[in-house]
């Protein structure tokens, strides 16, 4: 164990002088990005570690989730800490605009909202000795070097959420060159909490103490529903009508890249199934718009969701590009449905963040 410690830290010192070194380049993409769209135009400089709003004065909760999903499951979370002790303030950070966007609105009040530092010294240091959070709540599988360490210097407290990898990260992980840092990383968190048993087995595997691994089941299940204006639901039960005759399926919560193999399926189908409609909802809703551009270009009839299009004849991909009436839509008599990449037969089943979905045509 101690030789593993050691190449631990030889391994998180190398990360942390290339992080430093890179410094002016990651900072030079974030602005790229800015310009993009990809940040927020006016609060980007967060990302840097550099705050918009005061500190207030007692002990801090900070929550972190990447995205929309992970920050959603972060706010029951917050509701039963501030309910247990409303002496103690909350910062919740994510990282992309379109959680910004939802979740912003949906934080008990007093809840302090900002983006997450990069993982680069400079960002990390600026933010931790600006905010001096008691305690680091990550959900998920956000582990980041500079990140964890520095809060480790400092005697903050780790929490690690609903903790999962995929089995790509989980391999990765693995590796002799990974190993000792994340082992390294693992070893400063004071409370693991799984979605599942095997999870569990993976962190273990990764040398995490089997002694802070607890268990709760997966907390997505205990997201609150959102809201939605009438419009989003009539539009919903109209998409319900027009759907109604067709077989269906859908591929939710992709990834950039992700389309590709999803139209690759959609195209197989099609030739089994003239009349199928393929449903593609990207995690990002600039993405949808994104995919519906570039398959109008190919000279495919696309429906867009934020434009409230209608599924046409001839028309076989519907693209939603927004994000509450995801957590609205209910669909029944799932046939099949890919989890994380295990593929398992399912019954009546409410909406979660599964990779995709098929539903069986009338």
């Amino acid at each position: 164990m101690a030789a593993t410690e050691a190449a631990g830290k030889l391994a998180y010192r190398i990360y942390r002088a290339v992080s430093y070194g890179a410094e002016a380049a990651v900072n030079l993409h974030l602005r790229w990005r800015r310009l993009r769209g990809r940040e927020h135009s006016l609060r980007w400089t967060e990302r840097l570690g550099l705050p918009s709003l005061s500190r207030p004065t007692g002990p801090l909760l900070w929550f972190h989730a990447v995205s929309l999903g992970e920050g959603m499951t972060a706010i029951p979370i917050i509701k039963e800490c501030i309910k247990q002790r409303p002496d103690v303030n909350v910062l919740m950070t994510t990282t992309t605009v379109s959680a910004f966007e939802v979740i912003s609105k949906r934080l008990p009040s007093g809840v302090i909202y900002q983006f997450a530092p990069l993982d680069t010294p400079s960002a990390v240091g600026a933010f931790l000795g600006y905010w001096k959070p008691n305690a680091i709540i990550l959900i998920e599988s956000e582990l980041w070097p500079n990140l964890i360490m520095g809060a480790s210097e400092n005697g903050i407290v780790l929490a690690l959420l609903n903790a999962r990898m995929s089995s790509k990260s989980f391999k990765k992980f693995s590796g002799p060159v990974l190993l000792p840092l994340i082992s390294l990383m693992l070893s400063k968190f004071s409370l693991i909490v799984p979605l599942s048993t095997m999870q569990a087995i993976h962190f273990q595997l990764l040398q995490a103490s089997p002694y802070i691994i607890k268990f709760s089941g997966d907390l997505k299940y205990v997201v609150e529903e959102f809201d939605a204006s009438e419009g989003e639901l009539r539009s919903t039960q109209d998409l319900r009508l027009q759907l109604a005759h067709r077989q269906v399926w859908m591929a939710s919560s992709i990834h950039r890249g992700e389309e590709e193999i999803m139209l690759g399926v959609h195209r197989v189908l099609t030739e089994m199934h003239p009349d199928i409609v393929t449903i593609l909802v990207p995690r990002d809703p600039q993405h949808g718009l994104e995919i519906s551009q570039e398959l109008r270009k190919a000279g495919q009839n696309v429906a867009l969701r934020s434009r409230q299009e209608n599924l046409k004849p001839g028309t076989n991909i519907y693209v939603v590009d927004t994000l509450v009436v995801r957590g609205k839509w209910r669909w029944q008599q799932w046939q099949v449905i890919d989890d994380g990449g295990r593929v398992v037969a399912a019954g009546r089943l409410s909406y979660s963040q599964s990779s995709m979905a098929v539903k069986a045509g009338s």
